[in-house]
């Protein structure tokens, strides 16, 4: 099993790499009291370190040992949440065999923890799907934020038309240098495209997983050209799988007060009697923030930095963002300690 150790330039922390996904452990040598299997939304989801960075860190710090798991993006949510099921089993089976040394956890430590989930939108669902297709090797509790699974034709504006117009225009597509361009560029390519745009990056798994972003863009394009217009399986085949198969015990639902699209108070419903008829429980939650509030990142002020008055104006609302999500990672660790023996 491959294993790579980065260390990110912005605070001298160290992941782990294993089995394709990033292990997180608590800093400072902590000795950590249980692992979160974490999961993002799609597409940005292959990019935790700049998508989801702040919130894992926070997790974290809480003492828990993070491993952030990316999946391909599909039409195709069985195959997505299997691809996520396996994953997650081969890096926890490669730290059980060899542990973790440089955060000095053998693997007996880790043999020991217990294990929970986290996912946000789309890697939500696919929590919600791994525990209703498999019966073991599953969390003791799932933390479910900003649940949606709305038909590809809401999910995706105006995907009806769209579809027709990429089918018509794929020849076109893969025949420019640009596409071919985009799939070929190197990791100090990207970093010279990102810094252009203004944001800084000196994290190697920050641009290898800029790579792994594009990566996912053909895949899509040609679910689209081959006439797929909607996911598999669908929301109401979704929703009948969760009535008669979800297995997790516990399960938090966590929704914002400014989130339009989210679903949680119809996955509550539907998910209540099952928890009910399995002995298990099922809370749910309402805090202040957006959809993407668990994607908010602290602001990396630079020195010599013009500090305006518009600056200071743009911090205060970004202050209120990271309490927000400060807040988040606190209501789902305080959560998961009430599970602790």
């Amino acid at each position: 099993m491959s294993t790579t150790t980065t260390t990110n330039n912005n605070n001298n922390r160290v992941y782990e790499k294993e089995a394709s996904c990033l292990v997180i452990p608590p800093p400072n040598g902590k000795k950590p009291k249980a692992i979160i299997k974490f999961l993002g939304g799609a597409f940005i989801g292959a990019v935790p370190l700049l998508t989801y960075g702040h919130l894992i860190e926070l997790l974290a710090k809480e003492g828990f040992l993070v491993i952030s798991v990316p999946y391909n993006v599909t039409f195709d949510h069985e195959q997505a949440a299997k691809q996520v099921f396996q994953r997650f089993h081969a890096c926890l089976d490669s730290l059980l065999a060899s542990g973790l040394p440089e955060a000095n956890l053998s693997a007996e430590e880790i043999g020991d923890l217990p294990f929970y989930s986290v996912g946000h939108s789309n890697g939500a669902l696919l929590q919600l799907l791994t525990g209703s297709y498999f019966e073991e090797k599953l969390p003791k509790a799932n933390v479910i934020i900003s649940f949606n699974n709305r038909p590809a034709t809401e999910a995706v504006p105006y995907f009806e038309q769209v579809g027709p117009l990429v089918r018509q225009m794929m020849p076109f597509v893969e025949a420019s240098p640009v596409y071919s361009m985009a799939r070929t560029v190197s990791g100090d390519a990207w970093k010279v495209l990102v810094d252009a745009a203004g944001m800084v990056i000196n994290d190697e798994e920050a641009l290898n997983s800029l790579n792994k972003f594009v990566d996912q863009l053909p895949s899509v394009l040609n679910q689209v050209t081959e006439g797929i217009s909607e996911f598999r399986p669908t929301p109401s085949e979704n929703r009948d799988c969760f009535k008669s198969s979800y297995n997790v015990p516990h399960t938090l639902l966590v929704k914002f007060n400014f989130d339009t699209i989210d679903e949680t108070d119809n996955v509550e419903e539907i998910l209540k009697p099952r928890v009910e008829s399995i002995r298990g429980t099922i809370e749910k939650v309402q805090l202040n923030g957006t959809h993407i509030t668990p994607c908010i990142q602290e602001p990396v002020w630079q020195a010599g930095y013009v500090y305006t008055p518009a600056d200071a104006v743009a911090q205060a609302l970004k202050t209120l963002s990271l309490n927000d999500t400060r807040v988040l990672a606190r209501t789902i660790t305080d959560w998961f300690k009430r599970f602790e023996d």
